[in-house]
């Protein structure tokens, strides 16, 4: 599954929210009863593993210009929750890239 958000931020403040709110993707999550692991293998992706309702989920957000791609490996028993999570990915991850600090 494969979610774009736009933006026009710069790819270096995508990066930065993104690294200081990734703890927020547990809210993605119906429920908020998740446990997420990211990593930055690289400067542009981040890494997700995200362990809730008994399943493994594993995904990564690619930040490119002009938009962020959450792409989100959904096993087939999850299949049928799609439209719920890309919605939660749509919504939570533009708050993400929502500056709370004013700059």
């Amino acid at each position: 599954m494969r979610v774009p958000i736009a933006h026009d931020l710069p790819k270096e403040e995508v990066r930065r929210r993104l690294r200081s709110r990734s703890h927020e993707i547990a809210n993605f999550v119906p429920g908020g009863m998740a446990d997420v692991t990211t990593g930055w293998p690289d400067e542009d992706h981040m890494t997700l593993s995200v362990k809730a309702m008994g399943q493994g989920i594993d995904g990564q957000v690619i930040v490119e210009e002009g938009q962020v791609v959450f792409e989100v490996n959904l096993p087939p028993a999850l299949s049928f929750v799609e439209p719920m999570i890309s919605k939660a990915i749509r919504s939570e991850g533009q708050k993400m890239l929502t500056d709370r600090s004013g700059g």
